[in-house]
């Protein structure tokens, strides 16, 4: 039996997330035409949060077992470029029996930056 993995975003989604790490900042733009979603007109000052450094996480689908609904591993947050290099790695990688996450990751990081993760870094999750 062969197993494959791959990646599967589930967030964080919310600004709240980022706004208790301090990951937001506010930026403004002069609108160069009227918006076609709010009373603002051309000229107007938007205001909008942006986001400073992303994040990622959510879990990992395992394909190759023979359970019908699919099998999936649980992928803590993560900064994004971490998850980047990480999901495709986990795209040319592939075992006979499923591996844990923690499997995963150990042999991933033997040859690849250490994961950066955001409970670590964060020391709050």
């Amino acid at each position: 039996m062969v197993i494959h993995y791959r990646t599967n975003f589930m967030g964080p989604i919310s600004t709240d997330w980022y706004k208790h790490r301090n990951l937001i900042t506010t930026k403004s733009e002069v609108l160069e035409t009227d918006s076609r979603i709010s009373n603002l007109k051309k000229g107007d000052i938007f205001e909008y949060d942006h986001i400073i450094e992303r994040w990622c996480g959510g879990r990992i689908d395992v394909y190759g077992t023979d359970d019908p609904y699919g099998y999936e591993l649980s992928l803590p947050i993560m900064r994004e470029d971490s998850y980047r290099l990480f999901s495709n790695w986990l795209e040319t990688f592939e075992t006979d029996d499923v591996w844990t996450l923690n499997q995963l990751v150990e042999f991933y990081e033997r040859t690849n930056p250490r994961i950066i993760w955001a409970d670590e870094y964060f020391g709050d999750e």
